[in-house]
């Protein structure tokens, strides 16, 4: 394949880097506020037009299917990685081996996701404690949510592998079309068909073959470097994606089942404080999202540098990458405590409308404002990840945030019975900490590699003295 075709649509391993960043996370962060459209949308609609226990069915759905979903996601996490530091050490034949053994994977594990879904989510969700009055609502839209699992995989796979090579725009068109096909599907399920929460469930289902349908359709056609060959699995790439991709995974399932449990606690509150709690954290996913999409910049901006043996630019590609998060998670965390009350009623509606918007408040009050913390522990995470390191980001937010919240819930959360607000302030105390240390290790692993070339290019100056000896 001719050397112009192989070209990337950002260097990322030369030049200047912060205007990059910029291009580079523009799109990451639009076609992430798009996903999550899908999940606002569902959770608008029912609350509009559906009641709050629909609404709160939605809601109360999101940690369990993260729970389940974010194992397989995280192998798409090593995809990306894989592919940035293979394409910036100009490896092409790899990257082609890693698309085909990546789209197989995402087939195979949206399917067993999917049966999986399907035939547990009325035990899970009883287990949950999830009010008799939401989990009619509740199961039926998980199991049409799950059916899309394959759908949802494969476009996260191979547009993690798209991003990895510079070409954020591709996936941010795909997934506006998917966008705009779901937003129809929930009004005419919901409002045409009056299905409630389980209308929304086979909009967003739809959806995710829509996404994943167009990035067959561009990767199986285009002439870059990022061509889908075939469905071949290779044995080295798949533990690759695993060695790397798997931690993510767990890490994610972690931080979902921390989640889980606080969304079982959460449960025990009235369904007005549910459907606030809910409707808060989808704003608040607006934000995260925005931050997150830095995150893919630092892993991906990290990985190819390190691919390319250019250690120096590491350090300040995660000067960059922490600025840009400290200030988006700042202004629009604010932004969401001086408007929050506005914002929620997109969600509330009906006679507790007001109680609705009061729930959200409390928890916008101590976590939008705080949630930069999270974005910075998001980046020294991403930044370990672009080096290669998969186990010891996974720990550290294993014991940093997620044994720390489950012993929270537990010891803390009874010391103050029916105020919700001891459990929300788990979450900055958390961020600080884990993120405090993830920088710590980058520190560390970043002096290594320094170490490392440094040893390998000392012995390449005095080999000539040796030959001569």
């Amino acid at each position: 394949m001719a050397g112009s075709l192989r070209s990337q649509k950002l260097n990322m391993t030369e030049g200047p880097l912060l205007g990059k960043l910029i291009r580079f996370t523009l799109p990451v962060m639009a076609s992430g506020v798009l996903q999550l459209l899908f999940n606002a949308a569902d959770v608008a609609v029912v609350g509009k037009f559906a009641g709050e226990a629909a609404m709160a069915a939605v809601g109360s759905c999101g940690a369990l299917i993260n729970l389940i979903v974010n194992l397989f996601i995280g192998l798409a996490v090593g995809a990306g990685v894989i592919a940035a530091q293979e394409l910036g050490a100009k490896r092409y034949g790899e990257v082609d081996k890693l698309i085909s053994t990546a789209l197989t994977a995402s087939i195979v594990g949206g399917t067993l996701v999917m049966i999986f879904g399907v035939a547990l989510a009325d035990p899970l969700l009883r287990l949950m404690d999830t009010p008799e009055d939401v989990l009619a609502e509740a199961v039926p839209y998980m199991r049409a949510y799950f059916c899309g699992m394959p759908g949802c995989l494969v476009y996260n796979y191979l547009a993690a592998i798209l991003r990895s090579g510079g070409d954020t725009k591709r996936p941010l068109f795909f997934l506006t079309a998917a966008g705009v096909v779901n937003v129809a599907l929930n009004l005419i399920m919901v409002l045409g068909i009056g299905l409630g929460a389980i209308g929304v469930g086979i909009a967003t289902a739809a959806s995710q073959y829509v996404a994943a349908g167009l990035t067959l359709l561009y990767m199986s056609r285009t002439k870059t470097s990022l061509r889908l060959t075939g469905f071949k699995v290779y044995k080295q790439k798949l533990i690759r994606m695993i060695t790397i991709g798997l931690p993510a995974g767990l890490q994610g399932c972690m931080f979902s089942l921390s989640n889980v449990i606080i969304q079982s606690a959460v449960n025990t509150y009235p369904t007005v404080t549910i459907a606030g709690h809910t409707a808060a954290g989808n704003l608040e996913g607006f934000v995260y999202t925005v931050m997150n999409s830095v995150y893919q910049a630092a892993v991906t901006f990290v990985g190819q540098n390190v691919g390319a043996g250019k250690y120096g630019r590491i350090k300040r590609i995660a000067l960059l990458c922490s600025g840009l998060v400290l200030v988006l998670g700042l202004v629009l965390g604010l932004a969401l405590v001086l408007f929050g009350d506005v914002l929620l009623l997109i969600y509330a509606s009906g006679e507790n409308q007001d109680l609705i918007v009061q729930a959200g408040v409390v928890r916008l009050q101590v976590i939008a404002m705080t949630y930069f913390l999270c974005g910075l522990m998001e980046v020294g995470c991403g930044i370990m990840r672009g080096m290669g390191k998969a186990m010891q980001p996974m720990i550290v937010s294993l014991l940093g945030s997620c044994v720390f919240r489950i012993i929270w819930v537990f010891t803390v959360c009874p010391l103050f019975p029916g105020q919700i607000i001891a459990l929300y302030v788990s979450y900055p105390i958390s961020w600080l900490v884990t993120g405090g240390t993830h920088y710590l290790f980058c520190v560390h692993f970043y002096k290594k590699l320094i170490r490392k070339k440094s040893e390998q290019e000392t012995p390449a100056v005095s080999a000539p003295q040796a030959a001569e000896v």
